[in-house]
């Protein structure tokens, strides 16, 4: 259970992936006056603008910014700055005990999928896939800020807005533990030595049409598939995807029709304006019968 951020409120922000580009500043810049109007103290971690390697910090530098945001009593919830690629380098620097003895949100999308994963795989504290700090006020809309603002300040579990779509790709119901993220992530944690743990999950997936073209959506699906995730689902969520082919459709190409479990799309997660926080270990419910075709079914926030 967490705490909903107050006014008076500090914010870590990490980066644990690539390194800040000098073009970024100037937005992160925007999310620290946004969020101090808010009330909100802002601090970065110490090694949050390195570039030790000429293309981010050292894999232990990023880990010590993360082991030390969740040991600072003073932090209450954790921003990963921006995106990139090697999120995952840092997995055998956390340090899982400090961070299960000290839960706290930490949100982020893209490559920030890997490190929220891990973190709630192995040590059971829910994370949020959700705007990255950058993202807050990178986009042209206030709908991420928003949707940061309804969950971790009111402690809202709507997942989305009224106006959002929900579409049936095949028609079911479910409860499961939402897990996922960035679907080129997940896919590397299908197996390996902190692959992640399928059994009775609903699986939301999203990808990003510029790095990853249908036939390589379709390589990440085939690796899952023959790596036995499906086999172990209760349901998937797709997210925003816009590429040439669908990525509905690619995913139904794949699983053809092994699989029984209900599917749903919506546009309000991945590289998209619209970023609702999905609570990575959250308890969720799919109804296709329903408008609103997903739902947050325990509260996590006090």
């Amino acid at each position: 259970m967490f705490k909903k951020l107050q006014e008076g409120d500090t914010v870590g922000v990490i980066a644990p992936s690539s390194k800040i580009d000098k073009d970024d500043l100037e937005v992160i810049n925007n999310s620290v006056l946004l969020l101090e109007g808010r009330g909100l103290k802002i601090k970065f971690g110490n090694n949050a603008f390195k570039d030790t390697l000429g293309y981010s910090a050292t894999p232990q530098e990023k880990a010590d910014d993360i082991n030390r945001m969740f040991e600072d009593k003073e932090v209450k919830m954790i921003f990963c700055v921006s995106g990139g690629f090697n999120s995952n380098s840092v997995f055998e620097y956390l340090d899982y005990e400090i961070i299960k003895a000290n839960p706290k949100p930490l949100c982020g999308f893209s490559d920030s999928t890997s490190l929220e994963n891990v973190i709630y795989e192995k040590t059971g504290v829910i994370t949020f896939n959700g705007p990255t700090f950058k993202a807050l006020t990178s986009w042209a809309t206030p709908y991420a800020y928003q949707e940061f603002e309804k969950r971790l300040m009111q402690g809202d579990m709507t997942l989305g807005r009224d106006e959002d779509e929900y579409l049936t790709v095949k028609e079911g119901k479910a409860e499961g533990i939402l897990v996922g993220g960035n679907l080129s992530l997940v896919s590397q944690m299908s197996a390996g030595a902190y692959k992640m743990d399928f059994t009775d999950k609903i699986l939301f997936i999203e990808e990003f049409c510029l790095e990853s073209p249908p036939e390589l959506v379709s390589n990440h699906l085939y690796y899952m598939k023959q790596n036995g995730v499906f086999d172990k689902l209760k349901g998937i969520w797709v997210g925003n995807y816009d590429g040439s082919v669908a990525l509905e459709r690619i995913l139904l190409d794949v699983l053809g029709d092994e699989y029984k479990f209900p599917i749903i799309k919506s546009n309000n997660f991945g590289h998209t304006e619209k970023k609702t926080l999905i609570p990575v270990g959250g308890k969720a419910r799919i109804d296709t019968d329903k408008d609103v075709k997903i739902e947050i079914i325990e509260n996590f926030m006090d």
